[in-house]
């Protein structure tokens, strides 16, 4: 895969965790929630469909053949974000400063950026 394909995954991705995690700011704050917070406040099943609208990352991550440790990395920000957020109140003041889908675009840029840097 050559960086123009990594640039249209990456896009894809960054487009994605802005979505999920940082799309509206909270008034008279500096702070942001996203489309996995607001779902996250849906009892019983919110937490579950942002878990599995999170795996989307992975799945671009896996097109782009990252390692597996990477791919670990980000699953295992995605469980922490499910665990710690499916806790009330708690849960949802969690999902405000944490932003998984956000660490793992950042992750996947920084793989990318190295990925470039090594076949120069």
């Amino acid at each position: 895969m050559n960086q123009v394909d990594y640039r249209t995954h990456l896009k894809r991705v960054d487009h994605f965790a802005r979505l999920m995690d940082a799309r509206f700011r909270i008034p008279f704050t500096p702070f942001t929630v996203g489309v996995d917070g607001l779902i996250g406040l849906v009892p019983g099943v919110g937490d579950a469909v942002s878990f599995v609208l999170a795996l989307y990352p992975l799945f671009e991550a896996a097109r782009m053949k990252v390692g597996r440790g990477l791919m670990i990395q980000m699953f295992l920000n995605i469980a922490i974000d499910t665990v710690v957020g499916s806790i009330p109140l708690i849960g949802d003041l969690f999902d405000i400063g944490f932003k998984a889908n956000i660490r793992n675009a950042k992750l996947l840029k920084e793989w990318a950026g190295k990925q470039s840097n090594d076949g120069s």
